[in-house]
């Protein structure tokens, strides 16, 4: 086991531990940089799906995670950030200035939804963002002059500076900057004043009150920075699937993104990527192990939804922390073997508004 021995204030503020925390994430990049080139048609897709995913899960991971706020309406500003894009790629403006825009339509929705919630908390807020999805699922099908309706819309091909990008893997490696550099400003924003701002309310926001934290500021801010992420991510996922209609971002969507955060483990960014690659990869999965059935369970429908209901109590009930959670379990093991405890992580804290007593 590897102590890390500080010597400077300086140390505290580099983004990698050490030498061996950064060396892991290159060859990660690399691979990631390489994947185009080693790999199908298909996986290159696969992987632009989990990208997105991933974005979606950072600006989840940001309002549920770290501020304590749930929202089951996170679909909507994925719609929103999506149909924004498709319409102003439309008239001509290139991406580096429609999905700005589209940030902030995301964002400006996301402070119209914080601002009535700030007095809202546990059930009744992920009942305000419910009712808030249901109403821009509804807006989408009835603005038929901009969204076309239930009909849908095609997207024009995207459009990056002055030409159109037309190669998937270029897509792809935009995909790939874009997940790096948000990932990389929500680490330094969790890391500043704001960023401890918001783990404060999620802790108590009692005690975040009295150390004088704006509640009403810092709440509405997570909410609108949450949304211009999903918008971001709405923006990128409207150019991948070239299509869109108010079916691609029911209530259930929402649900799925809850369930990628929570699964993936809430309150960590790594967390965020390891459930979208659960949600993206489980599919693909089930479809292998469907072979291996037999006909009567195989040919079911809602094998899908049910083993997802199912991975989703197994994991609240074993696993609160989510995958990055067990992931640090195993690392853990493995570098204090043979001394590890088995009582090691039975005394783990868990975020959860029934545990809080005000």
């Amino acid at each position: 086991m590897r102590f890390i021995f500080k010597t400077r204030y300086e140390q505290d503020l580099q983004f990698f531990k050490d030498r061996h925390h950064a060396f892991w994430y290159a060859l990660l990049l690399m691979a990631l940089l390489m994947a185009p080139w080693l790999g199908s048609e298909y996986f290159q897709t696969q992987l632009i799906f989990i990208f997105i995913s991933a974005l979606v899960g950072y600006g989840l991971m940001l309002l549920a995670g770290f501020t304590g706020q749930m929202s089951m309406g996170h679909a909507a500003f994925l719609a929103i950030g999506a149909y924004a894009e498709a319409y102003l790629q439309a008239r001509g403006l290139p991406f580096i200035v429609s999905a700005p825009c589209a940030m902030l339509a995301s964002a400006f929705a996301g402070i119209l939804i914080g601002l009535p919630a700030l007095r809202l908390s546990g059930l009744y807020l992920a009942i305000a963002t419910l009712a808030f999805g249901f109403i821009v699922e509804e807006a989408l099908a009835r603005w038929e002059s901009v969204t076309g309706g239930n009909a849908g819309m095609m997207l024009a091909p995207l459009k990056l500076v002055f030409a159109p990008l037309e190669s998937d893997t270029g897509f792809y490696y935009l995909c790939l900057a874009l997940l790096i550099l948000v990932g990389i400003g929500m680490k330094n924003l969790l890391r500043a004043p704001t960023g401890r701002a918001l783990i404060a309310i999620r802790d108590s926001e009692v005690s975040a009150q009295s150390m004088g934290v704006n509640l009403a500021r810092f709440k509405t801010l997570s909410f609108a920075l949450s949304a211009a992420v999903t918008g971001l991510a709405g923006a990128l996922y409207a150019h991948q699937i070239k299509f869109l209609s108010p079916e691609q971002f029911t209530v259930l969507v929402s649900i799925e993104f809850l369930m990628m955060v929570v699964i993936g483990g809430l309150g960590s960014l790594h967390g965020a990527v390891f459930g979208a690659m659960f949600i993206i990869l489980l599919p693909e999965a089930i479809s292998m192990v469907k072979d291996w059935l037999p006909e009567s369970i195989a040919g079911q429908t809602g094998l899908k939804a049910t083993l997802f209901g199912l991975i989703m109590i197994l994991f609240v009930i074993f696993e609160p922390l989510g995958l990055y959670g067990a992931w640090l379990k195993m690392r853990t093991y493995f570098s204090l073997f043979p001394l590890y405890k088995r009582g090691l992580f039975k005394r783990q804290r868990s975020y959860t508004r029934s545990e809080r007593v005000h």
